[in-house]
This record gives C-alpha cells, sequence and structure tokens, in this order.
C-alpha cells in the first residue's frame, strides 16, 4: 500500500518576519526624487518641449510648490531611467533650477510604455498636428503588436475578447472616427521639411482662418489641404 504523504511547503524567512501589512505595502508604487541627470526622454518621444510661455508658468509653479504630480518613468538597461510621462515637468524642473523631481518607477514594457506615454499627452488641448499623428501611429502599432501576444491576459488588454480591430478600439477611446484615425496616420509620411510646416500654434493658425472657425474645423481643414498636396506629389512622382 503506498503511502499518501502530502508535500509540505516550508515558508520563506521573509515570509516568516514579514506582517501582511508589510507585505501589501511592499506591493505598492512608491514615489522616488530622482535626479533630473538620471531621466532620459522616451525614444521616439512625438510631442515637443518647449520653452514657451506655459512653461515658464509651470517651472514658476515648480519653483514656488514643486513637483505636484509625480512623473512615471522605467528603468533604462543603459543606466538611469527612461521617462514615460512627465517631459514638460522633467524641462520645467530643470528650469526651476532642482535638482530632483518625484518618480514612480515602473516595469514596462515597450508597448505598455508607449500607450500611457501617448495617453498622458493626448489630454492637452494645444496638441499640433504633426504631434497628434505620430501619437496615434505609436499607441496604434503598441496595440497591435500586444493583440498579437500570447502572453498577455484580456486583463492586460481589454480589446482582444472583444473582437474588435486596434483602430476602432484607438478612435472610441480619443473621440475620433476611425477614418479620421487613418487620415491623421497618413501625415507622418509627409517629408520632414513638409512635416514642420504642419507645426503651427493655433494663434498663429487663427490668422490664416475665420473667426467662426473652431480648432477641430481648422484641423480638418489643414488634414485636406495636405491630402491634397500628397495626391498632387504623387502624381507628378509618376509622370
Amino acid at each position: 500500500m503506498k503511502s499518501s504523504a502530502k508535500k509540505i511547503e516550508l515558508a520563506s524567512v521573509d515570509d516568516l518576519f514579514s506582517t501582511e501589512e508589510g507585505r501589501q505595502d511592499a506591493k505598492l508604487e512608491k514615489i522616488q526624487e530622482i535626479p533630473l541627470s538620471e531621466l532620459h526622454p522616451f525614444k521616439n518621444h512625438p510631442f515637443k518641449v518647449k520653452d514657451d510661455e506655459a512653461m515658464m508658468e509651470t517651472a514658476d509653479s515648480i519653483k514656488q510648490y514643486g513637483v505636484l504630480v509625480p512623473a512615471i518613468a522605467r528603468p533604462d538597461p543603459e543606466g538611469g531611467y527612461e521617462l514615460v510621462a512627465g517631459h514638460r515637468r522633467h524641462r520645467a524642473s530643470e528650469l526651476a533650477e532642482k535638482e530632483t523631481m518625484p518618480v514612480i518607477v515602473r516595469d514596462l514594457d515597450d508597448d505598455a510604455a508607449t500607450i500611457i506615454m501617448v495617453d498622458s499627452n493626448l489630454q492637452r488641448e494645444s496638441l499640433l498636428p504633426s504631434e497628434r499623428a505620430f501619437a496615434y501611429k505609436m499607441k496604434l502599432d503598441a496595440m497591435k503588436h500586444q493583440g498579437e501576444r500570447v502572453d498577455l491576459t484580456c486583463a492586460q488588454v481589454g480589446h482582444k475578447s472583444d473582437g474588435r480591430k486596434s483602430r476602432d478600439i484607438l478612435a472610441e477611446q480619443v473621440g475620433q472616427s476611425k477614418n479620421q484615425i487613418q487620415r491623421f496616420i497618413r501625415l507622418t509620411e509627409l517629408i520632414p521639411e513638409l512635416l514642420d510646416r504642419v507645426t503651427f500654434t493655433s494663434d498663429t493658425l487663427r490668422k490664416y482662418f475665420p473667426r467662426s472657425y473652431t480648432p477641430a474645423r481648422m484641423q480638418e481643414t489643414i488634414i485636406k489641404l495636405l491630402e491634397q498636396w500628397q495626391r498632387k506629389r504623387q502624381r507628378d512622382q509618376e509622370r
């Protein structure tokens, strides 16, 4: 008769001498004060960080009150940390002559980091068409890549289980139509010299449009003109 001895698992030393409160606390994200020199920009960060009036106001606020919302970063294999969210706060902290800033450090893969980076900037009202175009493209590529992975659960990738395409979900998240998303992404195919001309500020654009035009209508008109230019350029190249 075979014995049915049960397998006994011994607790680790850490488990024996730690409390439940301590174990739960260890799972919480910690805010760290990290030197500005150790924080590096996100690779291919599509959002411009300018020393404009808004930046100077942010720097003045940080000088007086400090950084109120921590940045998000991930460990950089080559040393230091790669900023995921908080590039403007980082620059403003430099202008405010701070040496450190509060940061939440997370272990993020490229796709998760890209999505957080884009989402943290898309709510800004002053986004340029070129910034929005590259942001949509980067997030859509990351969402597609996540959807192809088999090591992620449905909780980690919410759109894997409902059968919808990544573009449909992105359009819903940003409040744009699928066609509008695609039109923005096509802007990334423009030559750099022309794309630079799309980076007008809202104040500059106002000079060329009737006062009745909303920012959305101005944006729509610009995209149409660029699409017309692209088609003409393609026809000229085919001749």
